[in-house]
């Protein structure tokens, strides 16, 4: 191996290289925002998971927010880390 390979190599396992969180930090978030929507339920005197005839306002805003925080998981899942 010559000294310019030799360098190479070396400089390439010495600088951090970015990765993609994935699956792990995906799973961790959801696990989060679904936490925060049965908090949300919760505290609007309902039960999560269980199905209504007609939602009130109240479970449609829990759900709107449960969405929002679910479509920044798919950020989380996509971001490099170091």
């Amino acid at each position: 191996m010559n000294f310019k390979s030799l360098a190479l190599l070396l400089t390439a396992a010495a600088v951090p290289q970015a990765v993609v969180a994935g699956p792990l930090a995906y799973g961790i978030c959801q696990t989060g925002c679904n936490g925060l929507a049965v908090a949300c339920y919760a505290g609007a005197g309902f039960t999560f998971g269980v199905a209504l005839p007609a939602a009130p306002p109240v479970l449609i805003a829990c759900n709107v927010a449960l969405g929002g925080c679910m479509a920044g998981c798919a950020a989380v899942a996509l971001a490099p880390t170091l």
